[in-house]
């Protein structure tokens, strides 16, 4: 997963109404009425179905840290698909989505202004039609740098350009050596 996959994974975590399962017991029960079978549930988290069985029945109560955190990771990617789906709706059709971000901007200008990229500490709201954009290209499996240039894309319009009123020379922005990524919606 690249920066912006997390990010949004975790603003989708965000928005849970209840919180998932906390036993391993609930964990792997939640996780066979999703995939309906053990061996679906074995092939998900890279264990056995026998052990999938054992944490079921209560037989084996802790399992490694790296297998714990893949059950953990697969409850939370399946949690409230709902919630998260009417969350996103929202986001690229009224309330859009907001951007806080530690990173390097450097942007195409005209010939005189500098364009050497520098690290800023943003946050800003960009419109539906960028979490519309951002949505999309995640569902149809866009990479990281796609996604970034949707972003790169919103930040100039919006941030950059004040909607149109400045910097209206200013044509591509970059946005890379992201040290940090939030996104709210």
């Amino acid at each position: 997963m690249g920066d912006i996959e997390d990010a949004i994974e975790r603003a989708d975590r965000e928005g849970f109404t209840r919180e998932p399962p906390k036993t391993l017991k609930g964990r792997i029960g939640f996780l066979l009425r999703q995939l309906k079978t053990a061996k679906a549930v074995a092939a998900e988290l890279g264990v056995t179905a026998d052990s999938v069985n054992r944490y079921r029945r209560g037989a084996r109560k802790h399992p490694p840290q790296d297998i714990a955190d893949r059950i953990d990771a697969a409850v939370r990617a399946r949690w409230q698909p709902q919630v998260r789906r009417r969350r996103r709706e929202q986001a690229a059709t009224t309330t859009g989505i907001t951007i806080e971000t530690r990173a390097r901007f450097g942007y195409t200008a005209p010939i005189g202004t500098t364009d050497d990229g520098r690290v800023r500490r943003l946050t800003v709201h960009l419109p539906p039609a960028y979490a519309q954009r951002l949505f999309d290209a995640r569902d149809q499996g866009a990479g990281d740098q796609q996604m970034r240039r949707i972003i790169a894309e919103g930040l100039r319009d919006v941030y950059f350009q004040d909607g149109g009123s400045r910097a209206t020379g200013l044509s591509d922005v970059t946005f890379t050596d992201i040290d940090y990524l939030d996104l709210d919606f």
